[in-house]
């Protein structure tokens, strides 16, 4: 019996204390990319959710040379996902012995990597329909749609409502 060679490792990082909103901020861009243009990319981008997201793809990518003998070279991130975790909840003392709630996120994050030099028949195939899909206009989209630049002074004052 033949055994299929997985060709995705991941890495996840629970209980990250911070909200999954600025995590996707970061997450978005980084997905679809390769290991090394990441690494580059978290280096430079200048917020606080880039370092435990850093962090992740190193782990996911050492997951991958040590459980299946991938070269970082070959690893693209193929599915990075960030999901609310559970909210840490606090009272703050405040004037005239009131208190205040503090609710404190925090997110999950995931990394999925792929390594695309162990299947790079299937990658053929599916390169090949991303290309046929993101050439086409979505069905959402107007047939029919029109640049209308709109100026305020030339426009004979739009903005001048009362």
């Amino acid at each position: 019996m033949l055994k299929k060679r997985t060709t995705e490792v991941y890495a996840l990082g629970q209980h990250i204390s911070m909200s999954a909103h600025k995590a996707r901020r970061v997450i978005d861009q980084i997905r679809g990319r390769s290991y090394e243009e990441t690494l580059m990319i978290l280096e430079l981008m200048p917020y606080r959710a880039c370092y435990p997201i850093f962090k992740l793809v190193y782990s996911a990518a050492a997951n991958a040379s040590y459980n299946m003998g991938s070269n970082e070279a070959n690893l693209v991130i193929s599915k990075a996902e960030v999901n609310e975790g559970t909210t840490v909840k606090r009272l703050k003392p405040r004037a005239r012995g009131r208190s205040y709630p503090i609710k404190k996120s925090t997110c999950h994050i995931t990394i999925v990597m792929k390594d695309i030099s162990l299947n790079e028949n299937e990658l053929d195939e599916f390169s090949d329909i991303d290309y046929i899909a993101w050439s086409q206009k979505p069905k959402w989209k107007k047939k029919y749609t029109a640049m209308a630049y709109h100026d305020m002074y030339s426009n004979g004052g739009a903005w001048d409502k009362k």
